[in-house]
């Protein structure tokens, strides 16, 4: 039973008593003045002092929560940095996407290359349209967009940075920043003890603690909890770019194609969507969903191996050669840079051409077997040499974190530790872009706040 649904049994309990009853017989203004006391006493009693370690989205949406379910508890929100909410302001070109309108469950777990499983119990209790009506009744307007991303209609990220920030003041949330927590440990009673970092602050007992500090690509980050014995799962990164070192590629920076497939050769990982030609290389959605999903068999590789990309998204290549067949019994006499195939783009299709060694100013008509199979084969199956990882700071993000072994899902308590609840990034749960990392995180830090697994 969790706390919450302890308190509830109580209450009902006294509340239903006769002897209430007859002290209130008729009075409801007195019987609610009772009850309001009484809940205030009692949340007293329950918890004292509640920590938030880290001040990100999942920290904020956790502490706002807290105090929402426990009145009368302290909370107070330590980041070790002077910048708070950094991540959110950056989201989404610095519109923030808070999450993703998908339709389904099996949709949304899909969009998580790790943590799926245990998420699908969690996005019951609370899933990205409680998380969009939860925004919306806190004075922040949502809109979706074509893609289902979802974003504030204001599209500024400060709407939601603001949104917290005036949360915190009118629940009355301690914010303590540039303090960094160095160790933790079990004291009697349950209780817990926050060693910080320098001498700002001396070492606090708490009632509860959450860890909320996020991603982070460094594993001696994870050492004070490692100590508490949590098994961490190797950090690396995800969501990144590709470098290709083909300057005749890169030349065509800018250039969009926004249906591809793109693969890793000799594997079975593989994305569908816009593919962004950069000055390094390949970016946009295909690309970034391809390093989730394979983000810990690229870092094994060291980030060198082939990119297959597929221009047309079509997979059947009797398909592409019969468009082929077409133009040429409709446009023999035309010059094969006068007619693209499936509406590529003017500088793309006349690379593809380079690549295949036929001329631009070459027929149609004039194109022999041969020809017609380089064409079908450069159009689905062209290839690339990985030569490294690029860097996607709007959404960087690590694979990797908290072992889910070590957390009961269903309060985010960690099963090592009594009374300590994690929630966001710092789990071994990551997402592909599209605003499905934020929506992992306010549905762990929503549950965690719930304060729920132990009986009083």
């Amino acid at each position: 039973m969790s706390l919450l649904d302890w308190q509830a049994n109580i209450s009902r309990t006294i509340f239903t008593s006769s002897l209430v009853k007859k002290w209130y017989s008729g009075d409801l203004a007195k019987l609610c003045q009772y009850r309001n006391r009484y809940k205030q006493l009692f949340f007293k009693v329950s918890f004292v002092n509640i920590a938030v370690i880290g001040g990100g989205a999942a920290g904020f949406f956790a502490a706002i929560n807290i105090r929402d379910n426990f009145p009368t508890a302290k909370v107070t929100i330590y980041e070790k940095t002077s910048n708070l909410l950094a991540k959110v302001k950056i989201s989404g070109g610095g519109r923030c996407n808070v999450t993703n309108a998908c339709d389904t469950l099996a949709e949304l777990c899909s969009a998580y290359p790790r943590g799926a499983n245990a998420l699908k119990k969690a996005f019951r209790t609370f899933d990205n349209h409680a998380a969009m009506t939860w925004f919306e009744t806190h004075q922040v307007p949502m809109v979706t967009q074509a893609d289902n991303c979802v974003f504030p209609q204001a599209q500024d990220s400060k709407v939601i940075i603001d949104c917290f920030l005036r949360e915190a003041r009118r629940l009355n949330i301690d914010i303590v920043t540039e303090c960094g927590v160095k160790s933790l440990s079990k004291m009697e009673h349950g209780k817990l003890k926050l060693c910080f970092n320098g001498d700002k602050l001396p070492p606090k007992a708490f009632d509860k603690v959450v860890v909320t500090t996020g991603g982070t690509p460094r594993q001696s980050d994870f050492t004070w909890l490692e100590q508490l014995g949590h098994t961490i799962e190797v950090p690396v990164p995800s969501l990144f770019t590709f470098k290709i070192n083909d300057p005749v590629l890169t030349a065509m920076m800018g250039i969009v194609v926004e249906n591809t497939q793109v693969t890793l050769q000799g594997t079975k990982f593989k994305s569908e969507g816009p593919l962004l030609v950069t000055h390094w290389g390949v970016s946009g959605p295909a690309v970034l969903k391809l390093s989730a999903l394979a983000a810990r068999w690229l870092h094994e590789q060291n980030y060198h191996c082939t990119l297959q990309v597929n221009w047309v998204n079509e997979r059947n290549q009797d398909v592409i050669a019969s468009q082929l067949e077409t133009i040429i019994q409709n446009s023999s006499k035309k010059m094969l840079s006068n007619v693209k195939p499936f509406h590529l783009t003017d500088r793309l299709w006349h690379y593809l051409l380079d690549k295949c060694q036929l001329p631009a100013d070459k027929r149609w008509g004039e194109l022999g077997k041969n020809a017609i199979n380089k064409l079908v084969n450069i159009l689905c199956h062209d290839c690339y040499q990985i030569s490294g990882k690029g860097s996607f700071k709007e959404e960087f993000v690590t694979c990797g974190g908290v072992s889910l072994k070590d957390i009961d899902m269903t309060t985010m308590q960690s099963k090592k530790v009594d009374n300590l609840y994690f929630a966001g990034e710092v789990l071994d749960i990551d997402g592909i872009t599209g605003g499905y990392n934020f929506q992992a995180a306010w549905t762990t830090a929503f549950i965690a706040a719930k304060l729920s697994g132990q009986e009083p």
